[in-house]
């Protein structure tokens, strides 16, 4: 055999090459850092037995009753919509909480307000809504905004998700753009906002729907804010 026509050489002179590439990629693998997000302490933004840490109506729409902020009546109807605001302003965060709604007549609606503001000297909220009632629960809605539904479920799985006139478990989680839902477990929403305009933050805000002979009952309020660490 030929020596001189032999590949080893050159195979043997290339693994220097390699092992530089090699470690390159080593180090600037691990230079790569992914911010990672954690959730904060659960915090319960409800003690059961006062209003404290929030404001709107307390005088004649929303009331306290075995450790539940209750809105609306039914036995007549809500005037209007109203709307039991946080005194602070939330981020990035995973809300959870149970909701029941009942109602007679007309539009038996709620709803929990996210990245909201109270438009001022008004008793309306302007922000993103996760939907209660009339066929809504488990959807996004822009209230007193884009005035439209973001998102919403499909009839199937809203179907399966909902407990209709009984407690559900209610999850919404903001991060950054993305607004997800899930009803009792089941994601009914996954929405990224695209307009560059829309806050971020704000409050939340519990809403009993105008229009309607109904009652809404929350309780077990809690809320987990969303930190990025390095």
């Amino acid at each position: 055999m030929n020596t001189t026509d032999s590949p080893l050489p050159t195979q043997i002179r290339s693994y220097p090459l390699l092992t530089t590439w090699a470690c390159l990629l080593g180090v600037l693998t691990l230079s790569i850092v992914i911010p990672q997000v954690q959730a904060a302490e659960p915090v319960s933004l409800f003690d059961g037995k006062t209003f404290t840490s929030w404001e709107g109506d307390t005088a004649k729409t929303f009331r306290i009753e075995d450790g539940e902020i209750v809105g609306g009546s039914l036995t007549a109807k809500v005037p209007r919509n109203e709307f039991l605001a946080s005194e602070k302003s939330y981020g990035d965060f995973e809300l959870r909480l149970k909701y029941k709604l009942e109602g007679t007549e007309g539009f038996v609606n709620a709803g929990v307000q996210v990245r909201s503001e109270r438009i001022p000297e008004h008793h309306e909220m302007i922000g993103y809504q996760a939907d209660i009632g009339q066929g809504y629960d488990g959807a996004l809605y822009d209230e007193s905004r884009r005035n439209k539904m973001l998102a919403q479920p499909a009839p199937e799985v809203l179907a399966k998700a909902l407990k209709k006139g009984e407690w559900n478990d209610y999850r919404i989680r903001c991060e950054g753009p993305r607004i997800q839902l899930w009803l009792n477990g089941i994601q009914t929403v996954d929405y990224t906002e695209t307009q560059k305009d829309i806050p971020l933050t704000g409050k939340i805000a519990l809403q009993i729907h105008g229009g309607g002979v109904a009652e809404i009952r929350y309780k077990d309020i809690v809320l987990e804010e969303l930190v990025t660490k390095d």
